[in-house]
């Protein structure tokens, strides 16, 4: 089983994957082909996708008995000790920069809930 995930890429390239995958939801391809097939498709969807996010997940001989790959996701697949999982980026982290700690003290809202500034 094969799962290609699109996310504002052309409609081209939507019309392209339907000639072997079904398109079950808007961006959301499905379909069994062969490891070769899939290889060139997702070459393909890699190459057209221009400013757009894609997702390919697909069934392996593996532990968790799949594997997935991305492209232009901030959203990384990270092997750990055999499983593949991902790896999200740290929401604040960017705009504070990597070495800068975490905010301590209390949230202004946490602040009303305790003290009865709140309703």
């Amino acid at each position: 089983m094969t799962v290609i995930v699109l996310t504002n890429c052309p409609a081209g390239l939507r019309g392209f994957l339907t000639r072997w995958l079904l398109e079950i939801s808007p961006g959301v391809f499905l379909g069994t082909p062969s490891a070769r097939l899939r290889d060139l498709i997702w070459a393909e969807v890699r190459q057209y996708a221009h400013q757009g996010r894609a997702l390919l997940a697909y069934q392996t001989d593996t532990e968790q008995g799949y594997t997935f790959e991305t492209h232009d996701h901030a959203w990384h697949p990270i092997d750990h000790e055999g499983l593949t999982l991902i790896h999200r980026p740290h929401p604040g982290r960017s705009s504070r920069g990597p070495t800068a700690p975490p905010s301590t003290g209390w949230s202004k809202a946490a602040k009303r809930r305790r003290f009865g500034g709140g309703r």
